[in-house]
């Protein structure tokens, strides 16, 4: 976990929602089902202007010696502070990455299942991020690249799974976005707290389980015949 969300918000939503001072990328297409190394919404901070742009979802760190590797899509909230790969984006490089909501497969006597996971107000989760640039040396290019901050599991989602994203809260936003805060200490208390008594799940159709398919039916409860 987090290995699949949903990203369906209008570029001009997520940037009042946000409250950007300047959007830096043209808008992505609606998507139910974002896998890895999919581009998605980010919300960064660059030279004290909060920005929305997009990132390649799986972290590849400037060091990394392919920049077309999957890269790492979640680090753990255990060690992101410490971990060669995420511990410099932690300290100087932390984000916001809007969802929907998110997708995990839980036990059944059937096999394993997907689930959606949302917030029962509607409003968007708010996952904590980190992200990074390379330097692509062949062509010139610089790649961002990102990756979901995850936790151990609580409320509807612990029966499902036994990790669930950080969601950053939003008097929290400011603070977690502060390039100049690079206290590793400081920033994990701005995520210790779970907002997970907001969330609701249903089953949903195995029709997620392939990257191919897409569309609003993907988080709708499953039906008899759907689910295996």
């Amino acid at each position: 976990m987090c290995g699949r969300f949903s990203l369906t918000g209008d570029l001009d939503f997520y940037a009042e929602y946000f409250a950007v001072d300047e959007v830096v990328t043209p808008a992505l297409e609606k998507r139910w089902n974002v896998a890895p190394t999919d581009p998605v919404y980010v919300v960064a901070e660059r030279d004290e202007k909060r920005l929305l742009g997009t990132m390649r979802w799986g972290l590849i760190p400037h060091w990394a010696k392919d920049v077309n590797e999957r890269g790492q899509i979640n680090a753990r909230v255990e060690r992101v502070a410490t971990n060669n790969t995420f511990r410099d984006s932690f300290a100087r490089r932390r984000c916001l990455i809007p969802a929907d909501g998110f997708y995990e497969w839980g036990p059944h006597e059937e096999g394993r299942h997907p689930h959606w996971i949302y917030r029962a107000d509607g409003h968007p989760m708010v996952f904590a991020g980190i992200w990074a640039v390379r330097q692509d040396h062949d062509t010139g290019e610089w790649l961002r690249s990102c990756a979901i901050i995850t936790r151990q599991a609580e409320g509807v989602v612990s029966p499902i799974h036994d990790r669930m994203p950080v969601v950053v809260p939003r008097e929290a936003w400011e603070t977690w976005l502060d390039r100049q805060m690079n206290d590793p200490e400081a920033a994990l208390d701005l995520i210790r707290d779970v907002e997970a008594d907001v969330l609701m799940e249903h089953r949903v159709s195995k029709a997620v389980n392939s990257v191919r398919n897409d569309g609003p039916h993907l988080v709708e409860p499953a039906e008899p015949d759907t689910l295996f």
